[in-house]
């Protein structure tokens, strides 16, 4: 019987906010190391390093993931997006759920922010039904410094100006 040498190194191919990404990285790189050092993408924030703060949540194949969590292996051939992903490309405008952030100071020292985004991003506003729901889609999320409040009317400016086809009531 023969014992083989435990894998080090893995190749990848990631698609991060649309574009291809391809390396060689350790075994046991965790997704958010992957984002932070390897794409050199910094928005993703490592806070608890648990999963339990939220606050490197990316998106995955469509669904929220905390990124401290996940392997980089494990994103082979996925889809990730990053909060750097939120704005539209190449402009210095926000996403709609980013200003309501910031016209509702639903945010002091930002490091949670992220993560609250895309916790949002991954769900259809088309789902809104009011503040309960965005509470209890926020659970995973932690802030130390809002209180939550200016979070949860942030969100529900924007969802409520959301109109079903992709676009908003305002205009």
């Amino acid at each position: 019987m023969t014992i083989s040498e435990p894998i080090s190194e893995v190749d990848v191919e990631v698609s991060v906010n649309g574009r291809t990404r391809r390396h060689r990285v350790s075994a046991r790189l965790l997704l958010s190391d992957y984002i932070r050092d390897t794409v050199g993408l910094t928005g993703t924030h490592l806070g608890c390093e648990h999963g339990y703060c939220g606050a490197c949540t990316v998106i995955v194949d469509g669904d929220a993931v905390r990124s401290c969590l996940m392997l980089a292996v494990q994103a082979d051939g996925a889809a990730v997006r990053t909060v750097e992903d939120l704005a539209p490309a190449g402009s210095d405008c926000l996403s709609p759920m980013q200003q309501a952030f910031h016209d509702n100071h639903a945010l002091q020292c930002g490091f949670c922010t992220a993560g609250f985004l895309m916790t949002l991003e991954s769900v259809d506003p088309g789902e809104w039904n009011g503040p309960e729901r965005v509470v209890e889609l926020l659970s995973g999320n932690l802030c130390r410094c809002t209180g939550y409040q200016n979070i949860v009317t942030a969100v529900t400016e924007a969802w409520s100006a959301y109109d079903g086809s992709g676009g908003s009531n305002d205009g």
